[in-house]
């Protein structure tokens, strides 16, 4: 009987994924991330596992190498960069995402942490919270433009938002952009190309009144530049759904700054992307593991990554 790794934290025993893969005659393994998790511990879970549907699970090639059972991951969201992909191709793993799979959920998200910094709705909460009663004002939405970082399912599913708020969206040229934009919001895949894409040097081409928004990977920004940039005034503030590490260290630089608000990587987390994402992610798991993936990432030469 070929067992099956769940590690995704919303899926669990007895649920729709759970029936849909024993039903089929799979083993089901759960072990619900939450957190980190080690090396060593991964690669315990992972023997005698046939396929993985995965969360952020650090898939290096050491922990590849000593899973000799392991033919298949599907990695229950868009991003895979924790996963080692060339290794696992030259192991014969198939590795999978769901692109697109939370594109409207993550869409709302961006257009909720815009109003969010435009009317510091957390600021004001937090002074109610402590007995006082805030008054003072905010901005519209209305005649902004918005700079959109990527191309992706995600990027189009914010267009059209930010236009029916009467905001010109822009994208494309990376200079132009943020020196126009009143919001730049990163929705681009982690790289080496793109690690730190904004950086000291794109902060400063910003408006000192720019709000930088950022749902896709932590490390595209560079964070003790932006702590810098906003404590120094040269952006207004940030929202960050996701950061380099997570959960974020007590002694993290971004807490207790001023202008910018820290999240919980929760901008897919609605029950209707969790739905699809564990059913669609366990379809593709069943299908990669009879060799027929539809979603397989495909390994670029340094040609075609130039």
């Amino acid at each position: 009987m070929p067992t099956v790794l769940i590690t995704t934290d919303y899926l669990s025993p007895g649920d729709e994924v759970d029936t849909y893969l024993t039903g089929l005659g799979f083993a089901t393994r759960h072990s619900p991330l939450r957190g980190s998790r080690t090396a060593a511990e991964l690669v315990s879970l992972l023997d005698g596992v046939d396929g993985a549907l995965i969360a952020n699970e650090p898939m290096s090639a050491d922990v590849l190498a000593a899973a000799p059972a392991l033919r298949a991951i599907v990695r229950t969201g868009v991003g895979y960069d924790s996963v080692d992909v060339a290794a696992a191709a030259r192991l014969g793993i198939s590795v999978s995402n769901l692109p697109g799979i939370n594109a409207n959920a993550v869409a709302e998200y961006t257009i909720a942490l815009m109003l969010a910094q435009a009317r510091d709705l957390v600021g004001l909460a937090a002074g109610v919270a402590a007995g006082a009663w805030p008054r003072r004002d905010g901005f519209e939405l209305r005649g902004k433009t918005l700079g959109i970082i990527g191309r992706g399912a995600v990027a189009q599913r914010v267009r059209p938002l930010a236009e029916a708020f009467g905001m010109t969206v822009l994208d494309g040229d990376l200079d132009n952009l943020l020196r126009e934009s009143d919001f730049v919001s990163v929705h681009t895949a982690l790289t080496e190309r793109t690690r730190h894409l904004i950086d000291a040097s794109a902060l400063a081409r910003m408006k000192p009144s720019a709000h930088l928004i950022n749902t896709a990977r932590g490390p595209i920004v560079d964070s003790a530049a932006l702590v810098d940039a906003v404590r120094s005034g040269r952006i207004a503030g940030a929202a960050l759904d996701v950061v380099d590490v997570e959960p974020l260290p007590a002694g993290s630089p971004l807490r207790g700054v001023d202008g910018i608000t820290v999240y919980s990587h929760m901008a897919g987390q609605t029950a209707e992307a969790r739905r699809d994402a564990g059913v669609l992610g366990a379809r593709e798991l069943v299908a990669a593991l009879d060799g027929r993936p539809q979603h397989r990432i495909a390994v670029l030469t340094p040609e075609e990554i130039a």
